[in-house]
This record gives structure tokens, sequence and C-alpha cells, in this order.
């Protein structure tokens, strides 16, 4: 059996169905149509051409009509678009498309909606069939992804900032080209290592813990022995978690050439505490202690490494640090607002 009918651009089509029974299939496929549309979640609705509803099926709020006829409880502006169209294909023949919200409680509900016109064998129109989907799930997936690649894009540029930033800074300390691409690599493996952890988190940051562990345990350290942690473990937000892991990524680097983790036998203590400051709010101090060698680092306080430690790290995240390195001893502690993070 074939039937011709015309597409949404108004392009004839032949619809075909194929062994089908001389008694039961009428019944069978009306059947079948009914649970497809139910299945899909489609209404359509039946009018002749005085607007008169002839049949309706699978018809659900906000279609479900008021009276015999009507568009339902829809919105005003809203009856009086489908409304309109529908008078405009009854006289034309030609389909149109349209695009309905509907205001509700917890948001909107998106609607799609066809008004085709139903063609006698002359060509004359008498009827329209008005058909309609929702799309609310498939414009909220549209919106959460277009807020995604803005935010994708956000901290790409943010991204690219600490890059800048530590090429300038890195080239400003250092000796030789070979000294420049040596501490740059470093420091660019270092931001890749924190940025895995944002990414895993789907952008949402990192956990301190698990952030100081990742950075030390990249020069072959035994953590378990090696790191000491104690005290709290905040959720760093990514932001923090980039420059936070930067610091430990600068702390680790002296460490393991000048300090504790360059003996077998050393071992770095790092102290997370949550303390109230004087305005009522609870702020991370961080601190990062550990024995070193007669050379212990001075040197490094030339550097950018202590400019990130002291300046660069406090300045972005808004919070402040100091490094102290005597008698072979090295402390730094990191203080870091609240904004920054928040408690598991």
């Amino acid at each position: 059996m074939r039937s011709r009918t015309a597409d949404k651009e108004g392009n004839t089509r032949t619809d075909e169905v194929i062994a089908l029974h001389p008694v039961e299939s009428g019944m069978q496929l009306g059947r079948a149509l009914l649970h497809a549309l139910h299945n899909a979640g489609i209404s359509v609705l039946y009018q002749d051409r005085e607007m008169k509803t002839v049949w309706a099926r699978n018809m659900r709020e906000p279609w479900v009509p008021a009276a015999a006829e009507g568009d339902g409880i829809l919105p005003t502006t809203q009856a009086d678009r489908i409304s309109t169209a529908k008078r405009e294909v009854i006289a034309s023949g030609n389909p149109q498309r349209l695009d309905i919200s509907v205001p509700v409680e917890d948001g909107v509900r998106w609607f799609q909606v066809w008004v085709d016109a139903d063609h006698g064998d002359g060509g004359d129109v008498q009827g329209v069939v008005t058909t309609m989907v929702e799309t609310t799930e498939q414009r909220r997936r549209e919106q959460t992804l277009t807020t995604l690649l803005r935010e994708v894009s956000h901290r790409s540029k943010n991204l690219l900032a600490i890059i800048q930033s530590i090429a300038t800074q890195t080239g400003r300390y250092s000796d030789s080209i070979s000294d420049f691409l040596t501490r740059f690599r470093g420091r660019l493996q270092s931001l890749a290592s924190s940025q895995d952890l944002v990414t895993s988190s789907n952008w949402r940051g990192a956990a301190l813990h698990e952030l100081v562990t990742s950075q030390v345990g990249r020069y072959g350290t035994n953590t378990s022995y090696n790191l000491r942690f104690r005290g709290a473990n905040p959720y760093l937000n990514p932001n923090a978690a980039l420059h936070i892991g930067l610091a430990m990524h600068e702390l680790a680097v002296n460490s393991v050439s000048y300090g504790a983790l360059s003996r077998p036998d050393g071992f770095v203590e790092v102290t997370a505490d949550l303390d109230t400051t004087a305005t009522g709010e609870v702020a991370l101090a961080l601190t990062w202690a550990e024995t070193i060698g007669t050379d212990g680092g001075r040197e490094t306080q030339k550097r950018f490494g202590s400019v990130a430690l002291e300046r660069v790290v406090p300045t972005s995240l808004g919070g402040t640090a100091s490094l102290d390195i005597a008698d072979g001893h090295l402390e730094y502690r990191l203080v870091v607002p609240h904004g920054n993070f928040e408690t598991q």
C-alpha cells in the first residue's frame, strides 16, 4: 500500500507499508501508531477548516483542551500564535513550524509544533493537523553545553595567562636557554598534573591531599614515607588547585635538589589547618616543613621559585605567604581565604 503526502518543506514523498493483511491491517496499523505516539510523547490534533476538533490522540498537558475546541491550556500569547498559524495554513496550504515556550513552576517547558494542511484528492485543504513534541530536555542540554563551552573558554584563558606569567618569570631568573627550558618544562608538567585532577572532577577542583601527593610523587619519592600529611583535606576550586599545585612543585623541586627529599630517609611534613580569622571567616593555613642541608635552598630565594611561593601564588589566591629558611630548616606557610575552597 502506498500513499503520497507532502513533507514539512512541501515536497511530495511516498510512504510505503509492506505486507498488510487485508482485514487486520487497518486496526493493527492504528494500534501500532497509537503506541508509537504514546512512547515518543507526540501529541496530534486534527481540526476541520472551521477549527473544530475532529479527533485528538495522546493529548497531554499543556495541550489538554479546556473545551471541545481550542488549543488547550496554553498561555494566551502562545495559543494565539498557534491559532494564527493554523488559519494561515488553511488559507495557503503551506506547513508551518513553531517553537512554543510554556512557563511552569520550575522554569520553562519547550515544544516544537508542526501545523500541516490535510489536502483532499483534489488538492483542496480539508483540515489542519497539529503535531506537538516536547523539546525541553534537548533545550536544557544545549544550554548546558553552551555554558560548559563558555566555562572552558574562560578557564583556558586563565590557564594561558598563568603559563605566560610562568614563562616570563622563569626567563627572568634563568641563566641560560637550557636552564630556562628545564625549569619551564617542569612547571608546565606541574600545571598539567594539577589540570588533570581538575578535569577528572568535571572542573569542580581537587582535594588538597590528592593534589599535594600527586605533585610530590612526580619526583619518584615514596610518598607513603617521604610525605607526611596531617590535618584537614579541603576541596580546592580550579584556580586554587593550579596555584597551590605550582607552590607544591616549587617546594618539591627544591627539596629534591637541596632538602629532605634528596636523602633516602628524608621526609617533608605538610600540615593543613582550618583557622577562623578575625572577621569570622574560615581560612586554610597550609604549612610545608622540612630539614635541609647547609645549601638548603638559600639560592632559590633569588629565583622564580621563591617569587612564585611568596608573591605569585598568594596574590592569585588573595592570601598571604611566608618562606623562612634558617638553621638547616625550611618552612613555607600559605594562608588561603575561604573563597578558594570548601570543606568536605
